[in-house]
């Protein structure tokens, strides 16, 4: 609210709104702090930290500034220390990015922000640590935060899961938030190539081209059981972006003293003052998809010479990011030129930023030239889920390889080549996005059991566009190295089956999809948030069959989540008068977590089977994967 109410005021000039937030902030300065009489106590969901820094700004009232310092300050003391709300130590004690994604980056969010408005040093290297770990071990390639979905947390140092990636659209926004503060306290362009990445990628991934479509969390894989959706019971990734997207022309510019800094790329036109004098530009641009960026001086005041400061990405300089996280292998060396008035000019970058310093008049053009062609990405190699596979990129655009484009075969199957050659295709679907074509192989499992290779045409798209044309595969990161293959599988009586279930939904075809879990990237189906109480799932089959074996493997997500392995399981079939009767024979029904809970059973020769499952009576239970032989 506090928020909104200074954007409201910068917008409008006026003040009712502002005026009921600052006695919302003021009943807060009161209530809560160190004094005798107050509520020592710090929020549980972090974001005040930021309004609060942000009402400072608007008033010039410090206690605001103080009352931020003093929710972070006393993180860590208050008795209640949990990772999960980054609560564990004192934040200036913190070095690795932890807990709830979202939580976490507002949190950072708000230390950049007293880092930069106090000068404390202590504040300074603490959020400086914490971004390094970010960076260097917790960044997906989109840009997206928060591997996991068992607490929307981080995970582990280069625990970078795609299938499972959770990534949640406000985590992204969240990241945003973070980098540009981390500009503004230090003003180097490696925080904008971050923001830029997550911006294009992992931020409007989350909401669809028609603007009525969202993604909770965006993954880096998928197999079809994502989809797009109009709304979510817990709503804060559509509101978040529709609150997002309005902000974007803040982060275009940036002034300091009599510089104007050029961080991102998009039509626009801008008047800012500088140095205390209006200046006025024109930028065209078909950034990302066009290497050519026109800057127009339309008008200035301005008798002294401005320093107009153009950000070279990190993608031109041949960094994928701002460490050795993500590197290109491809052996390219794309440059850029800048010419004023037609004139070739040079500049030494500093702090990635291409420098001209004049006096400027009006007509002046700039003109900036990036040579933009697909590039081949690796990751570091302590990421295990990207070990023997390359990402493909052209300028800040992560692609994918999506079902739609590539019929007839499994993107999930693809083996690239060596020494992949890429054609860019514009095209008029999903509003004229650009498209890379490349050639490549896919590997299958034949009905005999033998792997066949095929030739294939393989086509990609933007990263941000994908489910727009329904739900089905989908992949960011292509093996490279047979190690990292996965050969499509024949069908099963399992995998063919009509599935039911007690309680339907869309994550049900998880369970017969043939994907058994080697790691926690494998999709699931839960009956969170049921606890007790006995629930079903059923296979009818094609055709009779005979069945003697059964494997569930079960989901598991303790001891922050909310399901557990059953507390009892059976197989029941129908016989040949409709009824569900226990198969006989099962010697017992292991419950184990992380691997199959087996049980061979008498063989039934029957048209249909039925999976009960007895919840734990304070949690509930999911699985996996339900395999029939």
């Amino acid at each position: 609210m506090v928020e909104g109410a200074v954007a409201h005021w910068q917008a409008t000039g006026k003040r009712n709104f502002l005026d009921i937030a600052i006695r919302y902030a003021d009943c807060v300065v009161r209530e809560v702090g160190a004094r005798p009489g107050q509520a020592r106590v710090i929020p549980g969901h972090q974001i005040a930290e930021m309004a609060l820094a942000k009402l400072y700004l608007a008033t010039g009232e410090k206690k605001y500034l103080d009352e931020a310092k003093f929710f972070l300050d006393e993180r860590g003391k208050t008795g209640h220390n949990d990772p999960y709300n980054q609560s564990h130590v004192p934040v200036l004690e913190q070095d690795e990015a932890v807990g709830h994604a979202v939580r976490a980056a507002y949190m950072y969010a708000g230390m950049a922000d007293v880092a930069a408005l106090t000068g404390d040093q202590s504040y300074i290297d603490a959020i400086d640590r914490i971004w390094e770990n970010i960076v260097s071990k917790k960044l997906y390639i989109t840009g997206g935060i928060g591997a996991t979905n068992n607490g929307e947390a981080f995970g582990e140092n280069y625990q970078l899961p795609n299938m499972s990636a959770y990534c949640e659209t406000c985590a992204a926004i969240g990241n945003v938030y973070v980098n540009y503060r981390m500009f503004l306290l230090h003003g180097d362009a490696k925080y904008y190539d971050v923001l830029e990445r997550t911006l294009y990628n992992g931020l409007i991934s989350g909401v669809s081209l028609e603007g009525n479509g969202f993604f909770y969390p965006n993954p880096l894989e998928s197999i079809g059981q994502h989809q797009r959706q109009a709304w979510f019971g817990c709503a804060c990734c559509p509101s978040n972006i529709c609150r997002f997207i309005p902000s974007v022309p803040g982060y275009v510019y940036a002034v300091k003293d009599n510089a104007l800094y050029v961080n991102l790329f998009m039509p626009n036109t801008m008047t800012q003052k500088i140095a205390g004098k209006a200046v006025t530009l024109t930028q065209k641009t078909g950034y990302p998809y066009d290497g050519d960026i026109e800057i127009t001086i339309d008008k200035t005041t301005l008798k002294k010479e401005m320093v107009l400061k153009v950000r070279i990405p990190g993608w031109v300089r041949g960094d994928v990011v701002p460490s050795d996280l993500y590197t290109y292998v491809d052996g390219k060396h794309p440059g850029y030129t800048v010419t004023v008035n037609g004139v070739p000019v040079e500049s030494a970058l500093e702090q990635g930023y291409f420098t001209i310093s004049r006096p400027w008049k009006k007509g002046d053009k700039v003109v900036v030239h990036f040579d933009l062609e697909p590039r081949v990405v690796k990751a570091h190699s302590e990421v295990k889920a990207d070990v023997g596979r390359i990402a493909v990129e052209r300028g800040p655009v992560v692609y994918c390889a999506e079902w739609p484009d590539n019929p007839g075969f499994s993107v999930r199957s693809v083996l690239m080549n060596q020494e992949p050659q890429f054609t860019v295709k514009h095209s008029d679907e999903l509003f004229g996005l650009d498209k890379i074509a490349t050639k490549a192989q896919t590997l299958a499992f034949g009905k005999d059991g033998r792997l066949e290779v095929k030739d294939v045409d393989l086509t990609l798209i933007p990263y941000y566009a994908w489910c727009h044309r329904g739900s089905g595969e989908m992949t960011v990161w292509l093996p490279q190295d047979l190690r990292a293959t996965k050969p499509s599988k024949p069908a099963t009586i399992a995998s063919t089956a009509k599935i039911d279930a007690s309680t339907p939904a869309r994550s049900i075809s998880a369970i017969n999809d043939r994907l058994v879990p080697g790691d926690e990237s494998s999709p699931y189906y839960h009956w969170w948030p049921k606890q007790g109480g006995t629930e079903w799932i059923t296979y009818t089959f094609s055709a009779p069959a005979t069945v003697s074996r059964s494997s569930v493997w079960w989901f598991d997500d303790q001891p922050w989540g909310g399901c557990s392995v059953p507390k009892a399981w059976r197989i029941l079939y129908k016989n040949a008068a409709g009824t569900w009767v226990p198969v006989t024979g099962a010697a017992g029904y292991p419950t184990v977590k992380g691997n199959a809970s087996t049980v061979d059973f008498d063989p039934v020769t029957t048209t249909a089977l039925r999976l009960e499952v007895d919840l734990p009576d304070e949690l509930s239970a999911g699985l996996y994967e339900w395999e029939v032989k």
